[in-house]
């Protein structure tokens, strides 16, 4: 897990957390959005690690071959 993950997925603890203490509908809406948004881009860095990880790892076993 990179930092960076880790900073997106706490961004959306926390936008969770404001919802959760939220008393206008519209206030824990914007936060829900903001929660499920930085989610998503906990997704992404997480899935964008895990394709470099595979790329350096194929790019070092061709080059043990040549």
């Amino acid at each position: 897990m990179s930092s960076t993950e880790d900073f997106y997925r706490a961004r959306a603890v926390e936008s969770q957390a404001q919802a959760d203490a939220a008393a206008l509908d519209n206030v824990r809406d914007r936060c829900l959005r903001s929660a499920a948004a930085w989610e998503a881009m906990a997704s992404r860095a997480a899935r964008t690690d895990k394709l470099r990880a595979e790329t350096e790892a194929r790019k070092a076993a061709a080059a043990l071959v040549d």
